[in-house]
């Protein structure tokens, strides 16, 4: 197909095909910086380290487990436990060392203001590991 042509008085119409030479010739250009630039974010300093041996990792922190029924009953490691008795059980593991990771369960109808009491006792208590436990959706077949 010829873009032009020697006869003037014909009515030119709109050019159907689109000019894609200045877009290969963009992405030519970034495919050269990439090619350039790539080198330098691989570079990396190669050292040779010492041996040593180490003495054996200091003994890991237990963990807790704090149960929380819809019904608003905390349980300490599988047993039902008091609020009064709670905050002494909490007070006593801030005292431990290393202190132990309390891992929170509670039910998924249990209220939230449950919950957070039993948050705001452990951090008034001084524990700061808190972790909530969850179970994985069941996958579907």
């Amino acid at each position: 197909m010829a873009f032009g042509s020697f006869n003037h008085h014909r009515q030119q119409g709109p050019m159907a095909d689109i000019n894609v030479t200045p877009m290969v010739d963009v992405m030519l250009v970034l495919l050269v910086i990439f090619i350039i630039s790539a080198p330098m974010f691989t570079h990396a300093v190669k050292l040779d380290l010492p041996k040593a041996q180490a003495q054996a990792n200091p003994q890991q922190a237990a963990s807790v487990s704090l149960a929380i029924d819809a019904k608003g009953q905390v349980y300490w490691n599988d047993e039902a436990v008091a609020p009064t008795a709670l905050d002494a059980r909490l007070a006593a593991a801030s005292k431990l060392d290393p202190q132990p990771e309390l891992q929170l369960r509670a039910d998924k109808n249990t209220r939230y203001e449950v919950v957070a009491q039993v948050m705001a006792a452990a951090q008034t208590a001084g524990l700061s590991k808190l972790g909530f436990v969850t179970e994985p959706p069941k996958e579907k077949k």
